[in-house]
């Protein structure tokens, strides 16, 4: 039996990323830090080794103080700070702030075809929203999209690992054998719901914040790997 044969026939719970899988995110940083590491205009670094840099705080970051904009933009003072081996003045804890204005006013918008496939699978499915980060902000972007109608529960965690996934389960009494986890993170939608138990839909976004990377098993039978989210339709 295939993967997409088995999804057809057992899937029952369908779990869903938020960020970068329902909506853009990640292409927002990704220009503000474009136009950080232009206004740095380092002397000897170049563009990846800046990045290098910048990636190296906002992996530590994301440990102690988690996700969201306002770590962001503790990451960039702490590079700027790394960079030039001095405290940030205020003109430029300032010029960092206007920056990020585009995090700040970023609307939700949907990937194409989310919402008329979410449709669809409301009526076939049980679906759960699992997304990682700041509280309030996430629950803005919650409250903005105008989907939440088709999910039977959201929920707003820390973190996405191992043992998140199996509260979930613990949560809402469904056998991980037959729910599926969709989302674009190799390192928070895909290995730990594998680990758990739960079969997985990875659909790749080019946008995918670096620090989501990574590697996963091309032989493995309970991931399902879709070019887009209107593919869903054609497996479940």
């Amino acid at each position: 039996m295939t993967v997409g044969e088995a999804a057809r026939r057992q899937a029952k719970v369908l779990i869903f990323d938020a960020d970068d899988t329902l909506w853009e995110n990640n292409v927002v940083f990704e220009r503000v830090i474009d136009d950080f590491l232009a206004w740095l205009d380092h002397p000897t670094l170049d563009r990846a080794e800046l990045r290098a840099v910048l990636d190296d705080i906002e992996r530590a970051n994301a440990v102690a103080h988690g996700y969201g904009s306002k770590v962001f933009l503790r990451s960039l003072a702490e590079c700027l700070e790394r960079l030039r081996e001095r405290p940030a003045t205020e003109f430029e804890r300032q010029e960092i702030d206007r920056l990020a204005v585009a995090l700040v006013e970023h609307r939700v918008e949907l990937m194409p075809g989310v919402a008329e496939a979410l449709d669809e699978l409301a009526v076939r499915h049980e679906l759960l929203l699992l997304t990682k980060g700041d509280q309030a902000e996430q629950q803005r972007k919650l409250d903005a999209c105008g989907l939440l109608h088709h999910f039977r529960a959201a929920h707003i965690v820390a973190e996405k690992n191992v043992e998140t996934y199996r509260w979930l389960v613990r949560e809402h009494g469904f056998d991980p054998s037959g729910a599926w986890m969709i989302g674009n993170s190799p390192k928070s939608d895909i290995l730990p719901a594998r680990a758990a138990g739960l079969n997985a839909v990875f659909i790749p976004n080019e946008n995918t914040w670096v620090l989501e990377d990574d590697e996963l098993d091309p032989t493995d039978p309970g991931v399902l790997r879709l070019a887009s989210f209107r593919d869903l339709l054609r497996h479940f």
